[in-house]
C-alpha cells in the first residue's frame, strides 16, 4: 500500500534526488502532500500499479526498470508515451490510469536550454536500450539529428531500439559495447549520452564508463542520465578528453517539473526546485 498520494518507483532507489526537489515544489504551493520514494520489485510491480487507482491518488513517477513494463498495466498513454514507447509518469483521474513520457522533453530542454547545444545536423551516439533510452532517441530524432548509433551491450536490444525509430528522415546504426565497434564511432561522434546504468550507485556497474577519454572528442558535448554519484565515470572521462559534460539531474528536474504540473496543476517552481538540488548535492 501506498504511504502517500505522490512518488516515484523503481528498482533500487537509493539514489534518487525527485523527493528533494518534488517536495521543494509542494512546500512552494503548501500542498500537504508528501512526495515519496517507492523501491518496486518487478514481481511486486502490477500490485504497485493497481494502487495507483485510489482515492486521492495523484501520480507515480516511474524510473529504471519499469517504464516499459508498466504499459499494459495502465488505461491510457498520452501521445508523446505513444512515440517513446515508455512510461515515466502514471497520473490518476479517478481511478483511470494514463502514462505520460516527459523524459523526451526534458532532455531536449536541458540540452538545449542548459548545455546550450543544437543536435540539429549533428551526430549523436547513444549508450544503452532502454526506456531513457527510446525517450532520448526520440527527442534527439525529433530535433533533427544528421546521425545516429545506439550502442548496447545486447546488441539485439540496440538494433531493435533503431528499428522502431529509423524511417526515411533518418536511418539510425546500432553495435555492441566492444571496444573495437565503438571507439572510431564515438570519437566521430559530436553528442554522446549514456542512458544505461553503468556507474550508477547502486547499481551493477558502479566504476563502469561506456567509453574512456581516448574514445572522446574534445568538441563533444556528452550527457550521462545517470544522476547520482554527481561526477559518474563516464563524465570524468569525458572531462579528461576536454569536452563538455552534462549532469543527469539537469533532464531528471525538468522532467520531473513537466511531471508535477501534470500531477497538480500547479505551475513547478523550477529555480527553487534546482536550489534544492544544488543544496542537496553540494
Amino acid at each position: 500500500m501506498t504511504t502517500s498520494n505522490f512518488g516515484i518507483i523503481g528498482y533500487p532507489l537509493g539514489h534518487t534526488l525527485s523527493p528533494v526537489f518534488q517536495n521543494a515544489a509542494l512546500k512552494h504551493h503548501g500542498i500537504d502532500e508528501l512526495f515519496e520514494a517507492w523501491p518496486t520489485h518487478p514481481d511486486d510491480l502490477a500490485a504497485k500499479v493497481e494502487s495507483f487507482r485510489a482515492d486521492g491518488f495523484l501520480a507515480s513517477c516511474v524510473t529504471l526498470p519499469h517504464k516499459q513494463a508498466v504499459i499494459p498495466m495502465i488505461d491510457e498513454l498520452a501521445d508523446t508515451a505513444v512515440a517513446v514507447g515508455a512510461v515515466n509518469w502514471i497520473i490518476n483521474n479517478n481511478g483511470h490510469l494514463t502514462g505520460h513520457n516527459t523524459d523526451s522533453p526534458g532532455f531536449l530542454r536541458a540540452l538545449t536550454e542548459l548545455g546550450e547545444f543544437d543536435p540539429a545536423g549533428k551526430s549523436a551516439l547513444v549508450f544503452g536500450a532502454g526506456g531513457a533510452a527510446r525517450a532520448i532517441v526520440h527527442a534527439l530524432k525529433t530535433a533533427g539529428v544528421a546521425s545516429m548509433t545506439i550502442a548496447n551491450r545486447t546488441v539485439a536490444r540496440a538494433e531493435e531500439l533503431a528499428a522502431d525509430f529509423s524511417d526515411d528522415t533518418l536511418n539510425i546504426n546500432s553495435c555492441g559495447l566492444d571496444a573495437d565497434d565503438l571507439n572510431d564511432i564515438s570519437l566521430a561522434s559530436d553528442l554522446l549520452v549514456n542512458t544505461s546504468s553503468m556507474g550508477m550507485d547502486g547499481g551493477p556497474a558502479p566504476d563502469a564508463t561506456p567509453v574512456t577519454a581516448d574514445a572522446i572528442s574534445p568538441d563533444a558535448v556528452a550527457y550521462d542520465a545517470v544522476y547520482a554519484p554527481p561526477m559518474t565515470p563516464f563524465l570524468n572521462e569525458v572531462e579528461k578528453a576536454g569536452a563538455k559534460s552534462l549532469r543527469g539531474f539537469t533532464m531528471l528536474l525538468l522532467q520531473g517539473a513537466v511531471g508535477f504540473e501534470l500531477a497538480t496543476s500547479k505551475p513547478a517552481p523550477v529555480d527553487e526546485m534546482f536550489e534544492a538540488v544544488r543544496r542537496a548535492t553540494s
